[in-house]
């Protein structure tokens, strides 16, 4: 099974960035973690703060893997382009948010990428990642 994982603006600071609402571990550290607890997967990892780069990589890997979990950040609340690469690709897509965005500033509360993702895992802090990776080797979407 092959499982990619995107991550958006601003997510490569996580560890510095805002600790009270991200947490004190780097990305690269959990993903490392994710992937030996999951040695049936062959994962893939891609990082950008750059929207363009992003629809790339959903384009690139949306016909090859068996799911992507998908952390658009910022472009979450803003990013129609985004919510229509997803749909233009056959590969299932999982939204995932570290912090609550339904608990955060309401211009959070929308997503513009949620109706074109098979489910979301929100609020959960990293362990989102976790599952979103548990639903698609399930396939519970």
């Amino acid at each position: 099974m092959k499982i990619a994982i995107i991550n958006g603006p601003n997510l490569n600071l996580l560890g510095k960035r805002e600790p009270g609402i991200y947490g004190n571990s780097s990305f690269e550290s959990y993903y490392e973690q994710l992937t030996k607890d999951y040695p049936e997967v062959e994962f893939a990892y891609f990082q950008s703060n750059h929207e363009g780069a992003l629809i790339d990589k959903l384009h690139e890997w949306g016909f090859d893997y068996d799911g992507i979990v998908l952390n658009a950040a910022a472009y979450t609340h803003t990013s129609i382009a985004l919510g229509d690469a997803i749909r233009a690709i056959s590969t299932p897509v999982v939204e995932v948010h570290i912090s609550d965005i339904y608990q955060r500033e309401s211009f959070r509360h929308v997503s513009m990428i949620e109706d074109a993702c098979v489910c979301s895992f929100i609020g959960f802090g990293l362990e989102s990642y976790r599952k979103g990776v548990e639903a698609i080797i399930r396939k519970e979407f």
